[in-house]
């Protein structure tokens, strides 16, 4: 049963995706008051081929999500660079996060890379050191310097804690498209 009372403690996940680094980062929120529980960085650039990256991606985020049982799952969607094929690559990563999160029934959603940024630093062009610096002052400790895919995963967590109270996220999706808005607008539909 997840947590709709957004005053009530909550677990989230939040996770970078990537092929070579996979940052995860889990908070405990209560009100406006925001923990780290645990935060780090996956390191996929020994391994040699996708499907032993893959299965080490399955295995770490399966342990995190039996280990802390989060409430709701926050990931930074795939965007368009110049390399498709690394677009490519990250979808799939967000694919098998998205498939576990749903076996377990947790509500997940997606946020674009600006948004976390906008959302945490007030701006939506801020550097990775800007956004570690502001998870630092929210969370109130200091975090390890080099891990920024780690810290751009608790951005992620807090990015969700804050705009938590205009989702109603469901184990059904991410809350965009016309699905979000008739949930959302009720009234505006005939």
């Amino acid at each position: 049963m997840q947590n709709t009372n957004l005053s009530a403690e909550k677990i989230i996940l939040g996770i970078d995706p990537g092929t070579r680094y996979l940052g995860y980062g889990l908070i405990r929120t209560h009100k406006d008051q925001v923990t780290i529980l645990q935060y780090g960085v996956l390191n996929l650039t020994k391994y040699t081929t996708q499907g032993a990256k893959f299965l080490k991606i399955h295995e770490r985020v399966l342990h995190l999500l039996e280990e802390f049982m989060p409430d709701e799952i926050a990931i930074e969607s795939p965007f368009f660079g110049k390399n498709v094929q690394s677009m490519l690559k990250l979808g799939r990563v967000q694919g098998m996060v998205m498939s576990l999160s749903y076996s377990k029934q947790i509500p997940i959603t997606e946020y674009e890379p600006k948004k976390v940024k906008q959302s945490v630093t007030g701006n939506g062009n801020a550097s990775k050191e800007q956004v570690s610096k502001m998870v630092e002052i929210i969370s109130g400790i200091k975090l390890e310097s080099k891990l920024h895919d780690a810290t751009d995963a608790l951005g992620i967590a807090i990015c969700h804690h804050f705009h938590s109270k205009n989702l109603t996220s469901s184990v059904k999706g991410t809350q965009k498209g016309w699905g979000a808005f008739v949930n959302e607008n009720p009234d505006r539909i005939k």
